[in-house]
C-alpha cells in the first residue's frame, strides 16, 4: 500500500495491528512517512517510537533527522533529549546507541540553537568514539563552528580534511559569507571550481550572497552562467538569489530580466524584485509591483511588507506608509513586527516628524529596541533637535539597551560633537573604552577586472596607494573649480578645518572612486559598495565627479543605492 497522506498511514497502522504476522516493511513505511513527509505527522511518528522502544537505530536516527530539519526550536531540543536518552547505558538495553548517522543531525540541532558548549562536548565525544574522519560528521562540524562564530576552528577542520565533497566546500563558503568575509568566500569558490568539484544550488546561493555583499558583479555573472549550464536557473530559490545579487550589485536591468523569465513566481521571488526596486529609490515601481503581486493572488509575508514600507521610507511617502502598515493587520491578518514599526519610525523621522515618531514608538504594543531609538536620535541630529536627542539618549541609557551596543555610544558621541560638546563626547568615548566596545571601521569595495578591492579610511596598504592619492588630489583640484567646498561639519573630531578637510578626502569611498577612475575605461560605470551610510560630503563629491568626469557612479551604502549622473543623484538628496 502506497502512503500519500496521514489518513492512509492510519489505515496501514490499523492493518499492521490487526495482522497476526507483524510486517516490518509496512511499519517502516508508516513510520518514515509520518516522520519525514511534509504531509506526515512528526508527533505520531514519535508516538510510534515510544510504544516500540526496541526499534533499531534507523528509527531513532529518522526521528532525530526529522527534528533537525524542523524550523521549530522545540523540536531541536527534543532531538537532543532523544540523543541523550540513547547515550544512557542503563535506561533500556533494547535502545540502540548513537552511530555515525546520528551525529550529523544532532550537530545540526546544536548549530541551529547556537549551543557552543554542548557542540564542543559533542565534538569531543565524536573524536573519542573514532567518528572524526566520517565525511558527513566533518561537514556538520564545519557548519556548527561557522554558526557559533568560531570560524578559525571551522577553517582548521576544513583544511585537515583528506576528502571534501560539495557539502564541505559549500559549508565553508557559507561560513565565510556569514562571517562577513565575502571576498574570501569568492576566492574559495574559485578554488572549488579549479578542483573540479561540481556545484549544487546551495553552493550557488551562498556564492551569490557573497557577490551581493561585496559587489562582485562579474563573478555573479559567471555564477549565472554556471546556473544556466546546469539547468538550475528555473529553481525559485536560485532565481531569488540571482535577483538579489543583481539588485545589490547595482544592475537592476539584469535583476528584472531574471524576474521576468520566472514562470511560477513564489512570494520570495516577488519580494526580492520589490526589494531591489525599493533600495534603488524606485519607490513607485516597487509599490506598483506589490499591487501586481496581489493581483496574482500571491500573499505577502513579513519580509514583503518590510520592503514595501522601505520603498515608502526612501521616497518620504508618509500617507502610503501608514496605509501599508495598516494593511498588515487588516488585510493579511499579520501582526506587525519590530521591523515594520522601525520602517514607519524611520519614515516619520526622516521627514522631520520627530514628535510624531516618538509618540508612535511609545504607543507600540512591544518594547522598542535600541535600533528604533537610534533611528529617531539620528533624525534629531539631522534636523538639529539636540535637546530631544540628548533626552532620548538618556532614556536609552536608563533602559539599559546600550550596555553592550557600540552603535548607541557612537551615535551619542556624534550628537555631542555636532553641537561642539567635546567634553561630553570624550566621556562617551572613555565609557566605550572601559566596556571594550569598538567602532566598526568604515570600508568600501570596488570590483575591477573581476577582483574586489577593499579600502578603509586613509588606506595606504593598497599596492597602488601612491597613484590613488595622486589621482585624488587631481580630482579635488578639478572639483574646486566647480565650487566644491568640503563639508567639514561632517567630521566629528576636535581639529581645525584644514585637518577636517583632509579627513573627508580620505574617506574610503573616495579612495575606491579614485582607484575606479584610474583602472576603468572612460565612460564606463563605476560601482562602489560601502558598509556605512553616505556622508553629505561624499555625496556631494560623487555628484560633482559624475559631472566633471562624465561617469555614471553607482554607490550602495548601508541604507540604499545612489545613482550619480551629470551632477545629480537618484535619491534627490533625500537619504
Amino acid at each position: 500500500m502506497e502512503v500519500t497522506n496521514m489518513s492512509q498511514a492510519l489505515q496501514l497502522h490499523a492493518q499492521f495491528l490487526k495482522s497476526e504476522t507483524q510486517n516490518q516493511q509496512n511499519f517502516s513505511k508508516l513510520f518514515t512517512f509520518s516522520a519525514l513527509s511534509p504531509s506526515g505527522d512528526l508527533n505520531y511518528a514519535r508516538l510510534l517510537l515510544n510504544t516500540n522502544p526496541s526499534l533499531n537505530s534507523y528509527y531513532y536516527n529518522t526521528i532525530i533527522r526529522a527534528y533537525s530539519h524542523s524550523s521549530n526550536p522545540t523540536h531541536h531540543f527534543q532531538a537532543l533529549s532523544l540523543f541523550l536518552f540513547m547515550l544512557q547505558p542503563n535506561n533500556n538495553h533494547h535502545v540502540p546507541t548513537p552511530d555515525n548517522f546520528t551525529y550529523p543531525f544532532v550537530l545540526k540541532c546544536c548549530a541551529r540553537l547556537k549551543l557552543t558548549q554542548q557542540g564542543k562536548q559533542l565534538h569531543c565525544l565524536i573524536t573519542k568514539l573514532g567518528f572524526g574522519s566520517d565525511l558527513y560528521i566533518q561537514n556538520a562540524l564545519i557548519h556548527l563552528y561557522s554558526e557559533i562564530r568560531e570560524f578559525g576552528v571551522a577553517r582548521e577542520l576544513f583544511d585537515r580534511m583528506s576528502y571534501r565533497d560539495v557539502v564541505s566546500w559549500t559549508s565553508m563558503i557559507d561560513g565565510f559569507v556569514n562571517s562577513d568575509l565575502p571576498i574570501e568566500a569568492i576566492e574559495l569558490f574559485e578554488r572549488m571550481l579549479e578542483g573540479g568539484v561540481d556545484v549544487n544550488d546551495a553552493t550557488v546561493i551562498s556564492v551569490l550572497r557573497a557577490c551581493a555583499d561585496s559587489g562582485a558583479l562579474s563573478v555573479g555573472r559567471k555564477v549565472h552562467g554556471i546556473v544556466k549550464e546546469k539547468g538550475i536557473d528555473l529553481k525559485g530559490n536560485v532565481c531569488t538569489a540571482l535577483i538579489d545579487m543583481y539588485s545589490k550589485c547595482g544592475c537592476l536591468e539584469s535583476a528584472r530580466k531574471v524576474f521576468d523569465d520566472v514562470v511560477d513566481r513564489d512570494v520570495f521571488v516577488w519580494t526580492a524584485m520589490i526589494s531591489g526596486l525599493a533600495c534603488h529609490g524606485m519607490s513607485k515601481e516597487a509599490i506598483d509591483l506589490f499591487v501586481e503581486m496581489e493581483k496574482c493572488n500571491v500573499k505577502p509575508d513579513e519580509r514583503t511588507v518590510t520592503v514595501v514600507l522601505s520603498a515608502c521610507r526612501n521616497a518620504g511617502l508618509v500617507r502610503e506608509g501608514y496605509m501599508f502598515f495598516s494593511d498588515v493587520q487588516k488585510r493579511y491578518g499579520m501582526k506587525p513586527t519590530i521591523q515594520h514599526f522601525g520602517c514607519l519610525v524611520d519614515l516619520l523621522a526622516r521627514g522631520g516628524c520627530l514628535e510624531e515618531a516618538e509618540d508612535f514608538i511609545n504607543a507600540m504594543p512591544m518594547k522598542p529596541d535600541a535600533v528604533l531609538w537610534r533611528t529617531l536620535i539620528w533624525a534629531c541630529k539631522v534636523h538639529a533637535d539636540t535637546e530631544r536627542a540628548e533626552r532620548l539618549m538618556k532614556h536609552l541609557e536608563l533602559q539599559g539597551m546600550s550596555a553592550h551596543d557600540s552603535g548607541s555610544y557612537i551615535l551619542a558621541s556624534n550628537v555631542y560633537a555636532s553641537v561642539g560638546k567635546w567634553c561630553d563626547k570624550a566621556e562617551v568615548r572613555e565609557l566605550m573604552n572601559k566596556k571594550g566596545l569598538l567602532k566598526p571601521p568604515g570600508s568600501s569595495r570596488i570590483e575591477v577586472d573581476g577582483v574586489v578591492h577593499e579600502f578603509v579610511m586613509g588606506d595606504y596598504n593598497h599596492p597602488e596607494a601612491e597613484k590613488i592619492f595622486v589621482k585624488l588630489d587631481q580630482m579635488v583640484d578639478k572639483l574646486r573649480k566647480e565650487g566644491y567646498n568640503p563639508k567639514v561639519s561632517e567630521v566629528m573630531l576636535e581639529m581645525d578645518d584644514e585637518e577636517k578637510a583632509i579627513q573627508l578626502l580620505h574617506h574610503s569611498e573616495k579612495l575606491a572612486l579614485s582607484y575606479g577612475l584610474i583602472r576603468t575605461c572612460p565612460r564606463s560605470k563605476i560601482r562602489i559598495v560601502k558598509n556605512l551610510r553616505s556622508c553629505k560630503d561624499c555625496h556631494e563629491f560623487m555628484k560633482l565627479i559624475s559631472k566633471v568626469y562624465q561617469r555614471d557612479i553607482i554607490v550602495r551604502d548601508r541604507i540604499r543605492f545612489h545613482h550619480f549622473k551629470n551632477g545629480d543623484c537618484s535619491c534627490k538628496d533625500y537619504w
